[in-house]
C-alpha cells in the first residue's frame, strides 16, 4: 500500500510470514471445513483496477507497482465474470502478459467483457497478443526472438500513454511473438528495432505495449502505469495506509456486530496488525490468546505480552506451555515430526484456551493477499500446478467460528504500512520472519532446553549485530541454527 509517509525501499514481496491458526489446523488435522465467506476487499464504491492473469511471472509486480501509485488493483483470473468483479468498481482493466502464445491449443484468452465494458485497457506482451488477436488482428512467430533490452522509438509524440517521456526510450522485452497485423481501427504508436509494432492502440482507450514497464529495466515504467492510471483510467490516488484502516475499521464492525472475537497472536507483524485492527473495531470484543510453547527467541514472548496488554490494552490470555510442548518434543529428531508435533500441541492448547471463553463466533487470522493469489490462481489452467496456500481454505468442522480477514487484500509491505498507521512498535512492525514451529526446527535433532538456550543466545548475538551494522531491514531473513554434529579444530 502507498502509504501517507514515504515508503522504505528495501520491502520486498512476500507472503505472510507468521505460520497462524490454520496452519496449525492443516498440520494437525490435515483437512478442513468450514471457510470464510468471500469478503469483498473494500467499499464497493472505491474505485479499482483489474489485472487479468494470464499466468505471468510479473502479474504480482504489476499489482505493486499499481498499488505503489495509490491505486487499489486486484489479480483474478482469465475466467472471471462481470458479476464477480463489478461490485469493484473498475476504472480499468490491465491484461498480464503470460507464458503462452495465441495460437496455442488453449491459450488462455481475455474475456469478452473485457472488450464490452467500454474501460479502458492495457495489454501487456502477452496481454497485447490477447487482445489484437481476439479483436480481429493476427499474431505470427517473429523472426528474431526479442528478450532483453530495446529502444522504443515514438512514432508521434502526443500519446497519453507515453506522455512526458523522451522520443526514444530503453524498455525491457521478453517474447517470441509479434503483432503481424493491426485489428481494425488500430494504429501504431511505436516501435523497436525488432518489433515494427511495439505499441498499439485506437480511439476507444484499447492499448497494448509489447514490453514490460513492471520492472525495474524498463527506467520509465512506473511513468508508463501512472499515464494509464490517471490519464486514460482518470484514477484517483486513494489507496493510503490511513483510508485503508478507516474503511476496515467500518467493515470489521459491520462483519462482527455484537458477536466476540478470538485472535492467536504468533508475535508476528502479520496477526499483530490484524489484531490491532480488531480491536479498533469492536473494543474487548476481542480476546488475543498467545501460546508461549518456548521455543520462540529471547524475550519475545515478553515482548509481545507488554505490547499487547500495556501499550494496546487488548484482553490477551497468555498460555505458559513450555513444559508441554518440550515433553512432547523429548527424543524426536525428525524435523517433520516435531512440525506436526507442535502444530497438535498448539491446536490443543488454543482449544483449550478458546473453551475458557464460552461462545466465541468468529476467528481473527492475518491471511495476507499473496496467499490468496496462490489459492485462486489455480482455477487458471495455466497456473494449476499452485497449491492452495495454508491460510486459505477453512476450519476444521468443530471449529464452529467465522473468519475475519482484515489483512486479506494486503501485500506483506502494505501491512506494515498500515501497522505504522495503528500506531504500532516499529520494532514488531519490521519484524524479521520467524516459523510457528520457531527455534525446534533450527535445532537439528532432539530439542532440549539446553540446546534452545545456546540457541537463543546465539540467534541473539546474530541480531545484535546486523543491527548494529544497519542491516535488518535490508536483509529478509538472518538466524542461527544449531547442528547436532561435533567437530574439532586443526591449527599449524
Amino acid at each position: 500500500m502507498s502509504s501517507d509517509t514515504p515508503t522504505d525501499p528495501t520491502r520486498r514481496i512476500a507472503s505472510s510470514d507468521d505460520l497462524e491458526v490454520s496452519a496449525y489446523l492443516e498440520i494437525a488435522q490435515e483437512k478442513v471445513g468450514r471457510g470464510s465467506p468471500e469478503q469483498s476487499s473494500h467499499d464497493p464504491q472505491r474505485e479499482s483496477l483489474l489485472i487479468i492473469d494470464f499466468g505471468s511471472q510479473y502479474s504480482r509486480l504489476i499489482a505493486r507497482r499499481i498499488r505503489e501509485s495509490k491505486v487499489y488493483c486486484e489479480i483474478i483470473p482469465h475466467s472471471a465474470t462481470w458479476n464477480s468483479v463489478k461490485d469493484l468498481n473498475p476504472r480499468g482493466i490491465i491484461l498480464s502478459g503470460g507464458p503462452s502464445s495465441v495460437y496455442d491449443d488453449n491459450a488462455p484468452l481475455a474475456p469478452t467483457w473485457v472488450y464490452e465494458s467500454g474501460l479502458p485497457v492495457l495489454g501487456i506482451c502477452y496481454g497485447m497478443q490477447a487482445m489484437v488477436h481476439q479483436l480481429g488482428g493476427k499474431v505470427t512467430p517473429a523472426k528474431k526472438r526479442e528478450y532483453g533490452h530495446a529502444v522504443l522509438h515514438q512514432n508521434s509524440p502526443n500519446e497519453p500513454i507515453l506522455s512526458g517521456l523522451p522520443a526514444s526510450l530503453p524498455v525491457w522485452m521478453s517474447h517470441a511473438d509479434h503483432i503481424a497485423e493491426l485489428p481494425p481501427g488500430f494504429s501504431a504508436k511505436a516501435y523497436t528495432d525488432n518489433a515494427p509494432i511495439a505499441v498499439v492502440g485506437n480511439d476507444k482507450g484499447m492499448l497494448g505495449i509489447q514490453f514490460h514497464p513492471e520492472v525495474a529495466h524498463t527506467p520509465h515504467g512506473v511513468e508508463i502505469i501512472d499515464n494509464f492510471l490517471y490519464k486514460i483510467c482518470g484514477m484517483g490516488k486513494l489507496w493510503t495506509s490511513g483510508n485503508f484502516v478507516r474503511e476496515s475499521i467500518a467493515r470489521i464492525r459491520d462483519q462482527v456486530g455484537d458477536g466476540k472475537v478470538i485472535c492467536a497472536l504468533s508475535g508476528g507483524v502479520d496477526s499483530a496488525v490484524a489484531a490491532t485492527l480488531v480491536h479498533q473495531a469492536v473494543g474487548d470484543q476481542l480476546t488475543c490468546i498467545f501460546v508461549n510453547n518456548g521455543l520462540m527467541r529471547r524475550e519475545e514472548p515478553e515482548r509481545v505480552r507488554n505490547t499487547f496488554e500495556k501499550y494496546l490494552n487488548v484482553n490477551l490470555v497468555f498460555s505458559e506451555s513450555t513444559e508441554r510442548f518440550l515433553s512432547a518434543l523429548k527424543s524426536v529428531t525428525d524435523p517433520e515430526q516435531k512440525r506436526k508435533i507442535i502444530g497438535n500441541e498448539f491446536i490443543n492448547v488454543f482449544d483449550e484456551e478458546a473453551a475458557e471463553l464460552g461462545q466465541v463466533d468468529f476467528l481473527t487470522q492475518g491471511t495476507l493477499y499473496p496467499d490468496v493469489i496462490e489459492s485462486k490462481s489455480a482455477e487458471n489452467s495455466v497456473s494449476a500446478t499452485i497449491k492452495t496456500h495454508h491460510n486459505v481454505g477453512g476450519l476444521p468442522e468443530h471449529m464452529k467460528m467465522e473468519l475475519v480477514e482484515p489483512l486479506r487484500y494486503l501485500f506483506k509491505d502494505e501491512v506494515r504500512d498500515v501497522g505504522l498507521e495503528l500506531g504500532l512498535p516499529e520494532e514488531m512492525v519490521y519484524r524479521q520472519p520467524f516459523p510457528g514451529p520457531g527455534l525446534a526446527i533450527r535445532i537439528i535433532g532432539e530439542v532440549t532446553q539446553k540446546k534452545l538456550e545456546v540457541l537463543r543466545a546465539a540467534d541473539w548475538i546474530v541480531m545484535d549485530e546486523i543491527k548494529a551494522n544497519n542491516l535488518y531491514r535490508e536483509l529478509w531473513q538472518t538466524f542461527a541454527v544449531l547442528t547436532d554434529t561435533r567437530s574439532v579444530g586443526v591449527t599449524g
